[in-house]
């Protein structure tokens, strides 16, 4: 995305969620049908979805491998061409970037990547609401990511590419982001620091934002990442070396006492909450941009 796409999602987000319960609220969407395929279970992304397409005036259709011919081996190339000819767009929650690059290849209506093994882009743009509600702008701040180089760190990789951010990421030696994708956001001029030391990429940043050290699918890795990740728990010894108004970011489920203390999880630097209220109004925005452009 570029940098005008990106602001204006989190504009019209903001404006979404000014309006909600009033007259005013638009349904874009009305007469529209939006099929949620989602291979791995969720909280946040299926309910965030399935309401924002109905608060647009829309009809959500939640599927899994389980219940669709997707688990039974038909050709993505298939369901693609299918599933365009049902509905006016495509949610997919899933493992490989592959599948969503597949389905928006063959099919002919909007697929929106709602989470793959590789990406996270919808929880970004929800977190660069929630950063601009709270601190009133996006650039010119320090962001620190700590733990894992996973998903969200790539999409704050390109986060960073697009407007140009100063982030830092702390990671063990063996979970360090996958480099093609760091040196694309240092080719398109964000400031990037890898480091293996929590206490550098927090050190006076403005937005901290931690995850989960064993994601998804990866359960039978948990002990190991344990060992791995000691040190980068997100605890108010690592934040006060942090600007003293900074804020933090977790985009959940969270497991207090690993990833993130009990303390600074309920603590007053903590917005997470907002942060996933955001996910509906993000969500809103970034489906009548894809669907109704002409209205925002």
């Amino acid at each position: 995305m570029n940098p005008e796409e990106v602001r204006e999602l989190v504009r019209r987000a903001a404006e979404l969620k000014a309006s909600l319960g009033s007259p005013e609220h638009p349904q874009p969407l009305r007469g529209k049908s939006v099929a949620l395929i989602f291979d791995k279970p969720s909280t946040r992304t299926r309910v965030s979805f399935e309401v924002g397409v109905t608060q647009l005036g829309g009809k959500a259709l939640f599927m899994t491998s389980r219940d669709s011919q997707l688990g039974r081996d038909e050709p993505l190339k298939d369901t693609a061409r299918v599933m365009s000819r049902y509905v006016d767009a495509m949610v997919v929650r899933t493992f490989g970037q592959s599948v969503v690059e597949d389905l928006a290849q063959w099919g002919s209506v909007p697929v929106i990547n709602a989470l793959t093994d590789l990406y996270h882009p919808c929880q970004v743009l929800s977190d660069l609401l929630t950063v601009s509600e709270h601190l009133g702008r996006l650039e010119g701040i320090a962001y620190a990511w700590l733990g894992d180089g996973n998903n969200m760190a790539h999409s704050w990789l390109e986060a960073a590419a697009a407007l140009k951010l100063n982030l830092r990421l702390a990671c063990p030696p063996n979970f360090m982001p996958d480099a093609g994708i760091v040196a694309h956001a240092r080719e398109r001029g964000a400031e990037i620091t890898l480091t293996h030391d929590p206490r550098e990429a927090i050190a006076g940043a403005q937005v901290i934002n931690t995850d989960v050290w064993a994601s998804m699918g990866q359960e039978a890795e948990a002990g190991a990442r344990l060992q791995a990740f000691a040190g980068y728990t997100l605890d108010a010894q690592l934040m006060s070396l942090a600007d003293p108004k900074a804020i933090v970011l977790h985009c959940l489920p969270a497991h207090r006492g690993e990833e993130i203390s009990e303390e600074v999880m309920e603590g007053p630097q903590s917005v997470v909450w907002d942060q996933a209220e955001n996910r509906l109004h993000m969500q809103k925005a970034i489906m009548e941009a894809l669907l109704a452009p002409q209205v925002s």
